[in-house]
């Protein structure tokens, strides 16, 4: 039987750094998987407040971390406990390069690297729904399901869009191929 237990500190930081981190997503995948909400304004919205919402995410994952850390007094350098904790410390590591990264000087000094860079976000998303999955199996808090829903769902919703593009792409690269076929017009 499944019980649930309070969430401790840590627990709630943890699910408000998933949150704000859900929240730098929506944009972009409610432009394309759901484009009548570029009427409302709330993805330009987003948009503007990705940044700032994405530093949010980082230090609310940052304080989770800081307070696992201390209460298990963790070792990073024993090899069994990076084992332990990969997924967790793989997706913060990919939020402490974003965050760091998430300024106008970053932007122009990377350039397209910079975009390239910010799409590790993808890779964290994926990297977190296992993090969440693992770590909470066993002991769920009543904000143990609101995650995985949330996580998983803002996942498929991702792939969903991934795939909308794709489709796209290769349709533009059809009609693209069909037009260099025809001959030319001659005057």
């Amino acid at each position: 039987m499944l019980t649930l237990d309070l969430p401790t500190q840590a627990n709630i930081l943890g699910f408000l750094a998933l949150f704000s981190y859900i929240v730098t997503l929506l944009p972009t995948i409610l432009r394309i998987v759901f484009p009548r909400t570029k009427e409302t304004g709330i993805p330009q919205w987003l948009l503007k407040q990705r940044r700032l919402t994405g530093i949010l995410a980082f230090f609310f994952a940052l304080a989770h971390a800081y307070l696992l850390v201390i209460k298990r007094n963790i070792d990073f350098f024993d090899l069994k406990t990076f084992l332990i904790y990969v997924q967790g410390v793989g997706t913060f590591t990919i939020f402490t390069l974003l965050a760091i990264t998430s300024n106008d000087w970053s932007v122009k000094k990377l350039k397209k690297n910079w975009k390239q860079l910010h799409k590790l976000t993808y890779f964290a998303m994926f990297l977190l729904t296992w993090h969440i999955w693992d770590k909470m199996s066993g002991h769920w808090t009543y904000l143990t399901p609101v995650g995985i829903v949330a996580i998983c769902g803002i996942t498929i919703v991702f792939l969903i869009r991934f795939w909308m593009e794709r489709q796209s792409k290769q349709k533009r690269s059809k009609e693209k191929a069909s037009k260099e076929q025809l001959p030319a017009k001659v005057q």
